[in-house]
């Protein structure tokens, strides 16, 4: 019975495998700006620190938020309400641990007030500023200040200084349940694409895979997903089973869906070592922006 259970699942999921779209974009937003790695060796002392938020990105124009990759944010009118009219760069944000509720939020088309009402917008840069990062930190902090709005709040940053002490802010924020640490350098403007000066540093790696295929657990899992089989954008395939919960056992991500899994470098094949489901990566494409 289990076993047709299963069947049965999978079935459903082939069949009703259409991604919910977001909105459609009007206006896009032109440039976004992507971490590097952090690497060591650099001058602790001249970046800012900051957690590492694992919600969903957002760019404000000034007048409507936006996803990275283009796509029109429906919220609530008074979520907005009283912004400052300058581009601001940040993280949809509801807490440590919330990333499916926080993007299931952000991609409905008609926004609910209960939804929203645990949501924040992290601002961590000033796209338009011309200035260096600590000019933008500090006109970021009065825009916020002055749009008084308890939905709209500043990235807290802080300087470190050497690498016992960023290791020591790293241990901090693990231990409340976040991901890791984001590096801007003090002098860093602000520019598209990958930038060598703002860095992210987590003690894991992560990355995206598409799912091909189900495979049936054994043992407890006997009638439910064992494993997902997953495929790289560049064709390697892998089974993803650790981390996912008896939930998405039962109902596991569609085929087709992309999904985020952490990992501990590679082995010598190439393949992911110590690959851990993450979450599903709803509208992401091995072409939008990380």
């Amino acid at each position: 019975m289990r076993a047709l259970r299963f069947l049965l699942h999978a079935l459903l999921a082939i069949a009703a495998f259409h991604p919910r779209p977001l909105p459609a974009a009007d206006s896009p937003p032109r440039t976004t700006m992507l971490a590097s790695s952090h690497r060591d060796g650099i001058a602790l002392r001249e970046y800012w620190v900051s957690e590492k938020l694992d919600g969903v990105r957002g760019r404000w124009d000034g007048e409507h938020l936006w996803t990275r990759g283009g796509h029109r944010i429906s919220t609530p009118a008074w979520f907005t309400r009283g912004w400052p009219a300058v581009q601001m760069d940040g993280e949809l944000w509801i807490g440590r641990g919330q990333f499916e509720r926080t993007s299931a939020t952000v991609r409905t088309a008609r926004p609910e007030d209960t939804d929203w009402r645990d949501m924040r917008f992290m601002v961590f840069d000033l796209p338009s500023h011309p200035g260096r990062f600590e000019a933008r930190l500090v006109a970021l902090r009065r825009a916020v200040q002055a749009a008084g709005t308890a939905w709209l709040r500043a990235v807290p940053q802080v300087r470190v200084a050497d690498a016992r002490a960023l290791e020591h802010r790293l241990d901090e924020v693990e231990a409340r349940g976040g991901e890791g640490l984001m590096l801007h350098h003090r002098d860093s403007t602000y520019r598209n694409g990958r930038s060598e000066w703002l860095l992210k540093y987590k003690r894991h790696d992560d990355a995206e895979a598409r799912v091909v295929a189900h495979l049936p657990g054994k043992g407890k899992y006997e009638g439910m997903t064992g494993s997902l089989l997953v495929e790289r954008a560049d064709g390697v395939r892998f089974r993803l089973g650790s981390g996912l919960s008896d939930a998405q056992r039962a109902e596991p991500p569609p085929l087709g869906a992309w999904v985020t899994y952490r990992h501990d470098g590679f082995t010598s094949k190439g393949l992911p070592r110590f690959a851990r489901f993450l979450r599903v990566r709803h509208g992401w494409t091995p072409q939008s922006p990380e």
